[in-house]
């Protein structure tokens, strides 16, 4: 889909910013380009939308040559996201959105369906057209910035650190939203990062790039356990988890297949009456389609005993996992939250299983400790 050959950007005084940079990507891949500051990852990404022009080399997508299209209408085609979101504030969010298709000619019922349509792939109401930017939160703000990207169906989407600078909770979020539109929309993506975790949650495939040359390209599973040098080894950090159990990468390969749940038409007594029997203080509630809707806790149906049914009750199920999550990041995000467990779900919403911070504690313990102990089981004694 996407080809670099030997690509190759030279300063003046001779200065060598991205050197001989090649690389072939294919339709519908994540690719995330990550080093140290000055490497050339986000100089090489700008290349290819041509904000800044090679010195030499050839880029391609589906075979055709970029250097000799018109360099504005090329940017036109491909989806471009920026850490500062870049929304225009005079503007509403429905104009925002449609920017491109206003600028390739759409007609305009064509332009108010779509944003809408791309409004409601991140659950957000149509209501939100009509407003301005800054009556949105920053992660609600960076959202339409990927939408708007996504307007004219681009086939290529260039992001440069697009979540970089919101909170850490938000950031999870976006991520985890951004990869379900990526799989759900089959965009190739052209990522630029510096932190390691966020390209090994994301990617299909990391470039590690110095002094402006590829350093290593592989899946983050393959460089987590074969670093190609000293450099990627040090740059990775030993820190990362789970390195010594590559076999174990998904949540779905770890949860409890059997979440104890409630549908969500019960009345609170019968709520209750689960509770008890399986020994919880919390139930997940789901819908006749087995679709998850959030959870009730022992102190919401405390206030609320005489309700027929749990429905107007119900709280979000904010911790809520994909079973095709990598292991690695729900024991981050669990562990740093503090939270007890995750409801586990399929790509259409559906209640699979559950994993608890149990589960994940015992997997951190087996992972940095489990060769010590089978090789010196006197140190385990107590």
């Amino acid at each position: 889909m996407l080809r670099m050959e030997n690509v190759t950007k030279t300063y003046k005084g001779g200065k060598k910013a991205v050197d001989e940079f090649s690389l072939h990507i294919k339709k519908g891949e994540f690719i995330c380009i990550i080093g140290p500051s000055g490497c050339g990852k986000t100089t090489t990404m700008k290349m290819i939308n041509r904000l800044i022009e090679p010195s030499s080399g050839e880029i391609f997508v589906n075979d055709e040559n970029l250097l000799k299209q018109d360099a504005v209408k090329l940017r036109r085609k491909i989806g471009y996201v920026i850490q500062q979101i870049g929304l225009f504030p005079h503007m509403t969010i429905g104009d925002n959105i449609s920017l491109v298709p206003r600028l390739l000619k759409w007609e305009s019922n064509k332009k108010a369906k779509r944003a809408e349509e791309l409004l409601e792939l991140v659950d957000m109401p149509k209501e939100f057209l009509d407003r301005y930017p800054h009556e949105l939160s920053g992660g609600q703000q960076q959202r339409i910035g990927v939408l708007r990207a996504l307007a004219a169906n681009p086939p290529l989407i260039l992001m440069d650190e697009p979540f970089g600078a919101l909170d850490p909770i938000t950031r999870d979020a976006l991520q985890e939203e951004f990869k379900r539109l990526q799989r759900s929309l089959d965009k190739t993506i052209v990522f630029v990062t510096h932190d390691m975790d966020e390209a090994i949650k994301l990617a299909d495939r990391i470039v590690i790039m110095k002094d402006g040359k590829i350093v290593q390209v592989d899946s983050p599973e393959e460089i987590l356990r074969n670093p190609a040098n000293q450099f990627v080894e040090d740059f990775i950090g030993k820190e990362r988890l789970l390195q010594g159990r590559p076999n174990v990468q998904t949540i779905g390969q770890v949860m409890n297949k059997k979440p104890i749940s409630v549908n969500r038409d019960q009345s609170v007594a019968a709520a209750l009456r689960i509770m008890k029997e399986n020994r919880v203080d919390s139930l997940l509630v789901t819908d006749d389609s087995n679709r998850l809707k959030g959870y009730i806790d022992l102190e919401v149906i405390d206030h609320n005993r005489g309700l027929d049914s749990i429905e107007t009750i119900i709280k979000p199920a904010l911790n809520k996992v994909e079973e095709t999550s990598l292991l690695r990041d729900t024991i981050q995000r669990l562990l740093k939250r503090g939270v007890s467990y995750a409801p586990v779900v399929n790509d259409q919403g559906i209640l699979v299983g559950i994993v608890t911070r149990a589960n994940l504690v015992d997997m951190v313990y087996d992972s940095i400790w489990g060769d010590e102990e089978e090789s010196s089981p006197e140190q385990v004694e107590v």
